[in-house]
């Protein structure tokens, strides 16, 4: 049998080779020297996930931080000097994953750390499902009695906190000493105790029924553990986090804690999201990652700002597009009101019923834009095959507006929204508002580089990058503007509310990751700078921070679509390619970061050490 180190050296063996290959074959067989070894690491990472599925597991970290480093050392054995540009920019892509994971290690190592006084019962569970896993023998007495304690256990940490909120003492009582503990904290907390509930769960229902001993000892013992945990992940949602549970003490929570996760991919998230309500913001909490996070998250993006030094970029555009909207509003004889301008626009929505037929209206007309101005190709079956949904009222109240890819999903009311939401819902996807979001859902966005990215270099998917996918779909927001897409003043609005959006996607997010800015601040961001309605502003919000989303996702929308905008002004307005050359090249590369797109498009010189250092905004 195979260890784990003797797959990572066939699959660099196999590398080698077909750099070999490449070098003797010409020009018809060049290839990535990089794509074996990638290929092989995604498939043996899938395995090593599913092999270890729990994901508060020190076991589960220490076997991936073992994986990732050697890895990132048998990189050091292969000839970089000597390989294509494909090569080495799938080299550098490999490291720098390799690298970002090992750091979120420690840094998801730090993160359970703090709530660890939480859950001081979870190391034994995560003991009774990985010796299941391993296939131990099971002495169903002993178990029992192991049940029976860790039931006390989880009651004694829940009467701890019931002290510290009463800010109580009991001098000399170690066993119940009280506990306090930051809100966002404790709401990682409960998305742990839910995961361990789930792990508990998993292991009861192997052996019960199949193994009658078993059940005869277990059945009461785990019955009883089971509603305790129920019991105390219900009081830390009420009692510690502030939200009103409704399913057995389940809570909107930030990411949790995922070793060995994928770059992209967060772990267990929000588990169900009924305690949503319309106006209600209560049940927003996320989880702050703090500023070495985000540098992390920087690094790991070849993005060569700070934290603050992005959000200033936020604020700066911010400035521009409320000076643009100004301009539209005076054409709209509003004078410098923008905002009033804005109520107009947003009266501007068609009659319910008529949704599909205008969205499929706006697809054709963006498709016809593009290929008239000879901006991209668009094969002939990516323009085929999207198709439409429409969004239910529940998914409404976390994406207020389109979601889209090869099928659209549709935001707006249905009969069972109050009327207020129903008019929210309308007014938010109006006309004008809707001609800035269909082309970004689907050509030339989200749909195209779907199609495209399944089509060209699909094993770089584990590089995945929102700094592609939304960037670019961000990007032709702005080159669209440049090309006189908005015709009349109600289209400029529309586009400019957008942009103004993403401008305060960077302001709140990164300020709540840093801990400067609250959700309801959040909230009101949006509806004061932007001109939200509260309830999608709301919605939105939620969305940013329930843990489905990495901590930076926010800030890619305009972030790639300035990089990918900057590298626009550099290859084609200085003419050295066209528009569609350039449009074309972004879609082939599949979803990296934009600095290795960047790096493919121009063949630049690379190095083993590449450090990321472009300056796509100035200094």
């Amino acid at each position: 049998m195979r260890t784990a180190r003797a797959l990572t050296i066939f699959g660099l063996l196999s590398c080698l080779l077909i750099q070999v290959s490449a070098q003797t074959s010409g020009p018809k067989t060049a290839v990535s020297e990089m794509r074996s070894a990638i290929e092989r690491y995604t498939v043996d990472r899938g395995s090593l996930t599913r092999s270890y599925p729990v994901a508060a597991s020190r076991g589960r970290r220490e076997r991936f931080k073992k994986f990732y480093t050697e890895w990132l050392a048998s990189l050091q054995s292969l000839d970089f000097d000597s390989m294509s540009q494909d090569g080495k920019i799938d080299y550098i892509l490999f490291k720098n994953h390799l690298e970002y994971e090992l750091r979120q290690l420690e840094i998801q190592s730090r993160q359970i750390s703090e709530i660890e006084p939480l859950l001081s019962f979870g190391a034994r569970i995560i003991e009774l499902e990985e010796a299941r896993r391993r296939m131990e023998p099971i002495d169903a007495a002993r178990v029992a009695t192991t049940l029976n304690d860790l039931r006390k256990q989880v009651d004694e940490r829940r009467r701890a906190l019931e002290l510290g909120l009463r800010q109580e003492q009991r001098s000399g009582d170690s066993d119940n000493e009280p506990v306090r503990m930051k809100k966002t904290v404790a709401n990682r907390a409960v998305v742990a105790i839910n995961s361990l509930r789930g792990n508990l769960r998993n292991w009861y229902t192997f052996y019960n029924g199949y193994d009658p001993i078993f059940t005869w000892w277990n059945e009461e013992p785990y019955k009883s553990l089971d509603q305790a945990i129920t019991n105390y992940a219900t009081f830390l949602t009420e009692r510690v986090v502030g939200i009103k549970s409704e399913a057995g003490g389940q809570t909107q929570a930030g990411p949790n804690p995922r070793p060995g996760g994928g770059s992209g991919g967060q772990g267990p998230q929000r588990p169900g999201g009924s305690n949503a309500r319309p106006g209600d913001a209560s049940d927003i909490v996320g989880d702050p990652i703090g500023r070495e996070a985000l540098l992390s998250e920087l690094r790991s993006e070849m993005i060569p700002y700070t934290p603050e030094e992005i959000i200033a970029i936020g604020e700066k555009e911010m400035a521009w597009c409320e000076n643009e909207m100004k301009k539209a509003a005076r054409d709209l004889g509003y004078g410098d009101d923008w905002k009033k301008a804005l109520e107009h626009v947003k009266n501007l929505y068609v009659e319910p019923g008529k949704q599909p037929q205008m969205i499929r209206d706006l697809a054709l007309e963006a498709i016809k834009f593009v290929e008239d101005n000879n901006l991209v190709t668009v094969p002939e079956l990516a323009k085929e095959s999207w198709r439409m949904e429409m969004m239910t009222p529940e998914r409404q109240l976390v994406s207020p507006f389109f979601l889209g890819g090869e099928t659209i999903l549709v935001s707006f009311p249905t009969n069972t929204m109050a009327h207020e939401q129903k008019m929210m819902s309308m007014r938010g996807n109006n006309i004008h508002f809707a001609r800035a979001t269909v082309h970004h859902e689907l050509i030339p966005g989200h749909h195209l580089q779907g199609y495209m990215a399944a089509r060209n270099k699909p094993y770089r998917a584990i590089f995945s990058t929102p700094f592609w996918t939304e960037g670019n779909a961000l990007y032709w927001e702005l080159l669209l503007w440049d090309l006189g897409f908005a015709k009349m003043p109600e289209n400029r609005i529309g586009m400019l509310f957008w942009r103004m959006h993403r401008c305060a996607r960077i302001i709140f997010s990164l300020n709540f990751h840093l801990e400067k800015m609250t959700p309801q601040e959040c909230i009101d961001l949006l509806v004061n700078k932007v001109g939200h309605e509260r309830d999608n502003a709301t919605a939105e919000v939620r969305r940013s921070f329930d843990g489905s989303y990495g901590p930076l996702y926010q800030i890619a929308y305009l972030i790639g679509g300035l990089q990918q905008y900057a590298m626009h002004k550099e290859l084609v307005d200085s003419g050295k390619m066209t528009n569609r050359a350039y449009n074309d090249a972004l879609l082939k590369e599949n979803r990296v970061p934009i600095e290795m797109l960047r790096a493919a498009i121009t063949n630049q010189k690379l190095t083993r050490n590449f450090v990321t250092n472009w300056k796509f905004y100035g200094n």
